[in-house]
Formats: C-alpha cells, structure tokens, sequence
C-alpha cells in the first residue's frame, strides 16, 4: 500500500509545489483551487471574506481574508507561506470584478477606477511579491486570467475590456522581464463562463437568464458554456513542468469565442 501511495505521490504534477490563488472563493478560483490540492499542491487562498472560501477545507489549504489591493497585507501572505512551505512556485490571479452593460457617457470615474485597480492593479501588487520570491528560486509560474473580450470585444464593457487588456499586456510585459530569470508569466482568456459573475455583464435590468442563453451561450461556438473546471484545467498545465517553455503566450479557453 504504501508502495502504491508513494507512487501516485510521484504522478502528481504539483507535489511539494506551493501556489497563491487570488479570487479563490469564486467560482474559477474554487474550482483552480481543487485541481491543484488534488495534485498535491500546498494552496493560498486570497479573497475578501473567509466564508467565500469556507467549503475549501484541506489540510493543505490556507486561506487569508484580505484586499488584493492591500499591498502590506499581500506582502505578509507571500512571507507567511515561504516561511512555512519554503518556497512559492506559482501564482494565479484569478480574483477580478464585472462590469455591467453600460454606455461610455454612463460610467463614472470611480467605476473605471474600481474596475482597473481591482482587475489591473492587483496584478502588479501580487506580481510583485512573487517576482521576490521566484526570481531567487530560478523557477516559478505566474498567470493571469483575463478575458476573451480583450480580443472580441462586445459593447457597454469598455472599462472591463480595457482592465482585462492591461491584464494581458502587464503579463507579457512580465513574462519577457522574467525569462533571465527562469520564471514564466501567461495569460488565460476564458469565454463566457458558467460561473455567478456571467449575470453581472448584462444591462441593469434585463432578464439575466434570456442574456445567458441569447447573447453568452450562443456565441460560443462549441455550443455551451466554459465550465469553471475547463479553467482549471488550463491552468494546472500552465503550473506544471509540463509548460517549462511556455511564457507570454496567452491561452484561450473559450470553446472558439475569440475566433
């Protein structure tokens, strides 16, 4: 048994591995978090409220209630599991905010500033403390998941559109930055997702579920849905050793929206 046990260790693609995932009591990053505990994977979990995270329980799960926009607090996450595991092998920032359909004359400063600190800002905070930790190392991984829309944009989501583009943008800047340094930076741009934020994107007001099937589902041409699970899946690879020469690019999930 023990044998065996030893064996199935060995297969798994983020044994000893330590990861930090923002977002992680959403629906992508529940489902990112999952995959990688059950590759065996010691997982940080970042999100606003300990609750979103509660049904995460593991022994190899930590969460931490926090503001990706703390950057003192985000600093402490990254020492606390260095300290604890000795090392920081992967970073996904899967924590990010929606827009609702609205007109450009619509959209307030603050919203264009809550959408792009949230979904842009954030990155190069929590970028910054695993640069600090990897760039040592000589190994590490860090993706971001974006938005198809950054490539096939839809109208009414101007500011999100413009945060998931300087997502990307900052990666790659990140990955080329990186390379000397043996750590790997990329992008996921997920279709629309079977998750609680697709109701988000519609206008205020419309019948979300009409919006679903109408405008979200049937623009995908694969015919359904991207599952949270479909993500998780991209960024397990991404993670790996299998990925080790892949950096900058960007990855795109999206049953074939951004064709």
């Amino acid at each position: 048994m023990r044998s065996n046990q030893t064996e199935r260790v060995s297969e798994m693609k983020m044994a000893d591995k330590t990861v930090i995932v923002t977002g992680a009591g959403g629906g992508m990053g529940k489902a990112i978090v999952r995959k990688l505990l059950g590759e065996g994977a010691t997982v940080a979990g970042i999100d606003l409220k300990d609750e979103a995270m509660a049904e995460l329980k593991h022994e190899r799960f930590l969460p931490f209630a926090a503001s990706i926009l703390d950057e003192k607090v985000i600093e402490r996450v990254f020492s606390e599991m260095h300290e604890k595991t000795g090392r920081i092998d992967g970073l996904v920032n899967a924590a990010g905010i929606a827009q609702s359909a609205t007109p450009i004359d619509d959209v307030s400063l603050d919203d264009w500033h809550r959408l792009i600190d949230i979904n842009a800002t954030s990155l190069f905070i929590t970028a910054k403390q695993a640069a600090r930790y990897m760039k040592p190392a000589g190994k590490g991984s860090i993706i971001t998941i974006a938005s198809v829309s950054a490539t096939r944009p839809r109208p009414g989501l101007q500011s999100y559109i413009a945060s998931k583009g300087a997502a990307e943008s900052f990666t790659r800047a990140l990955a080329i930055e990186l390379a000397e340094s043996g750590v790997r930076a990329n992008t996921i741009h997920p279709g629309p997702a079977d998750t609680g934020m697709l109701s988000q994107f519609t206008a205020k007001g419309a019948d979300s579920e009409q919006a679903r099937k109408e405008i979200f589902e049937s623009s995908v041409p694969l015919g359904r849905l991207i599952q949270p699970e479909d993500i998780a899946g991209g960024v397990l690879y991404l993670l790996s050793d299998d990925a080790s020469m892949v950096t900058g690019t960007t990855l795109h999930i999206d049953g074939g929206r951004g064709l």
